[in-house]
């Protein structure tokens, strides 16, 4: 009986440990990707109604023309003005685009406006078929 039972712990151990390999996929950076950030009237007018209608909850899209992608993130309704947004990666995998970015508050020095704000960020990129993950 003993031995019984030490056979299936061993079994459902092995069966764990192979489920956790199966699962940890390794991502593989192919390269970084060139960006430029978009001021507001450089984003095109289409894609700057959709930021409109979504800023005042946190939100993350892609939008693409027939020579770029756009990667959109915005954080949604603060309370004073200051935010800054920093992109910590952008980066081409084989199945993915990845993307990092930080919200960044107003500094301790730094005179906000007291009103709110809805910071966002446009982020233009070469037109690539892959999924963007939003990190």
């Amino acid at each position: 009986m003993k031995k019984r039972n030490w056979l299936w712990c061993i079994l459902l151990i092995a069966a764990l440990m192979c489920g956790c390999s199966m699962n940890s996929e390794e991502r593989i950076k192919l390269r970084d990707l060139d960006f430029t950030i978009l001021s507001e009237e450089m984003i095109p007018q289409e894609l700057l109604k959709v930021i409109e209608e979504r800023k005042a909850e946190s939100f993350k899209l892609t939008y693409s023309d027939k020579e770029n992608l756009y990667i959109v993130i915005g954080y949604g309704q603060q309370q004073t003005g200051g935010y800054s947004i920093a992109v910590n990666e952008l980066y081409l995998t084989d199945n993915a685009i990845y993307i990092n970015t930080s919200l960044l508050g107003p500094g301790a020095s730094e005179k906000s406006k007291q009103e709110p704000s809805w910071p966002y960020i446009v982020i233009k990129t070469e037109l690539l078929d892959q999924t963007v993950i939003f990190e």
